[in-house]
């Protein structure tokens, strides 16, 4: 399981329009979507793909990183596996 984090993410951009702009950059379909509030101005978006590997998003995460998009710089980052407990 692997998670990307895309940062200043407007929050009319609706779900299918991230889905369809990911693939367009060669990543995955994503299995879970997660809308994280900002203070305002820059809300996030937390993507859970469940058959992929951290590594695997890595390799894909400089396609899109810093990139303009929907009127905004987007900010994407792996998340650093989470230790189960």
């Amino acid at each position: 399981m692997a998670e990307l984090w895309i940062g200043n993410v407007a929050d009319d951009v609706t779900d299918e329009e991230i889905k369809e702009f990911l693939i367009r950059y060669g990543f995955p379909a994503f299995d879970e979507i997660q809308r994280v509030p900002g203070a305002g101005s820059r809300p996030a978006v937390l993507l859970t793909f469940n058959n992929v590997e951290p590594h695997s998003l890595r390799s894909l995460e400089g396609r899109v990183h810093n990139l303009f998009w929907k009127n905004r710089t987007i900010n994407v980052n792996v998340v650093p596996p989470r230790e189960e407990e």
